[in-house]
């Protein structure tokens, strides 16, 4: 399980949202199925490199992992909107 306001990588990409795998975010809520202890989502708000937010998008749980020692920051230039 990923804490709550810890990084997590998406493992997958995700054009409905805009997001690639690899894009990084920040854990801001965990779902969890009533009665279980085992999250089956996560909320995570992403932002630009300088930190600005670009929003927060509901993920499901086998779509993210947690950040690692190995992981190293890279950029994706997106376009303006």
């Amino acid at each position: 399980m990923i804490a709550e306001h810890a990084y997590a990588v998406l493992t997958r990409d995700m054009p409905e949202h805009g997001l690639a795998s690899g894009d990084v975010g920040v854990v801001i809520h965990i779902h969890r199925q009533s009665g279980k202890d085992e999250p089956i989502g996560y909320m995570l708000e992403l932002f630009t490199v300088d930190g600005r937010s670009i929003g927060e998008v509901s993920v499901p749980a086998d779509a993210v992992r947690a950040v690692n020692d190995n992981d190293r920051v890279q950029v994706r230039p997106v376009a303006a909107e």
